[in-house]
């Protein structure tokens, strides 16, 4: 990237004006380049929280209870970029430990001093036995911000997770239900025992299954990445797995799992559609050309969001070269030009195309039973046994 009048001509400046000129346009360029490519490319591995800053106190736990214990709740979650762990425990309350602060705590800085800026939180709330937890900031910091939030849960508990940049998710040890979206980031499941409904852009998806029972079909999708899923030897299933570019193992012999082998028809696309409970549990044709365009639209939305985030850590990035621009001019007693207008970022690519071809392995796993779907367009599938 080159802005070849983001600061004054040389002449302007004395050396030591130069020299300051150089390091600030080094800054600028790379605050933007970094807040980009946070913007397209996958979230790293989870690290451990960061410490607080100096002066702050140690970020507290957050607890919250069901307004009806004594029915299975439901927790959403919506963050921007951030890496998330959820645990099922035998425990009464949800309790939530992040690297970044509740915004509706009342923890104070031990020196006494008060934040004037906009900084990253998070907020937790709950109604009608569904705690809503949502990362907040402004676009560009919520991004670049690296958030981890590790969250502990009774097991029955249901999850909704959207990830609209990246970050990994991991969750274990759930009875519930889980459904989680993400644009970038590996998605693992462990010890699950509820249905799962699990789409990601670009990352692996591993999960493994404690059981598969009746009414609770299973589902998961990426774009590019490999999808590996482990269930109960004894597990009855209809099973479907749909590639567009990659190979179909599992370690099931042919009498346990019959199999047939076809061509996709119409689109490949990256949602395999979940049979709810009350359907027949087939799969029609029509079913198939109609595969998940709701989560196209969704996955669509996130990469806006994420391009909506790089344009604001641009305009960030340049405000803060004009403001240079206007002290060093301050300090000089000269008159600067006015910087000319950014130039727009390019459009946002079609993030989810439409190809034909592929195929599909599909048949009765142990006798047929709930739907077990799985489809990715660049990654190799397998379906396993759980190891004891």
């Amino acid at each position: 990237m080159h802005h070849p009048s983001i600061l004054p001509t040389p002449g302007f400046l004395s050396p030591m004006k130069t020299k300051l000129r150089f390091y600030i346009c080094l800054f600028c360029l790379a605050a933007v380049a970094s807040l980009t490519r946070a913007a397209v490319t996958p979230a790293p591995a989870a690290a451990p929280p960061a410490p607080a800053d100096d002066g702050d106190t140690a970020l507290s736990p957050t607890s919250l209870k069901f307004s009806d214990p004594a029915k299975p709740g439901k927790i959403k979650l919506r963050v921007m970029w951030g890496d998330v762990t959820i645990t099922g425990a035998d425990a009464p309350e949800v309790t939530i430990v992040s690297n970044i602060k509740n915004k509706n705590a009342a923890e104070k800085r031990a020196d006494g001093l008060r934040r004037l800026d906009s900084e990253v939180t998070y907020t937790a709330t709950e109604k009608d036995n569904v705690i809503t937890i949502d990362l907040t900031g402004d676009g560009p910091a919520a991004a670049a911000s690296g958030a981890t939030l590790a969250i502990t849960t009774p097991r029955a508990t249901s999850i909704v997770v959207e990830n609209s940049l990246g970050g990994s998710v991991d969750v274990k040890n759930l009875v519930g239900d889980v459904e989680i979206r993400s644009l970038n980031g590996e998605v693992t499941l462990d010890r699950i025992s509820g249905s799962a409904l699990v789409e990601t852009m670009n990352g692996e998806i591993h999960a493994t299954f404690v059981k598969v029972a009746e009414g609770k079909p299973l589902s998961f999708t990426s774009m590019n990445g490999e999808i590996d899923v482990r269930v109960p030897a004894d597990t009855k299933a209809n099973v479907r797995l749909r590639t567009h570019n990659g190979a179909v193992y599992t370690d099931f012999d042919e009498k346990a799992l019959v199999t047939k082998t076809e061509a996709a028809r119409g689109r490949i696309s990256t949602h395999v559609r979940v049979v709810t409970p009350h359907s027949t549990g087939k799969i029609t044709p029509e079913d198939e050309d109609d595969w998940h365009n709701d989560v196209k639209e969704a996955i669509r939305e996130a990469a806006r969001a994420g391009v909506e985030a790089a344009r604001e850590a641009a305009k960030a990035a340049r405000e803060a070269a004009h403001a240079a621009r206007e002290g060093i001019a301050e300090a000089n007693g000269t008159a600067i030009p006015p910087m000319p207008p950014m130039p727009p970022l390019p459009p946002m690519p079609h993030v989810m195309p439409s190809l034909s071809g592929g195929k599909v392995v599909s048949g009765p796993l142990n006798g047929g039973g709930p739907e077990i779907q799985i489809a990715t367009m660049n990654g190799t599938i397998t379906l396993r046994k759980m190891q004891p």
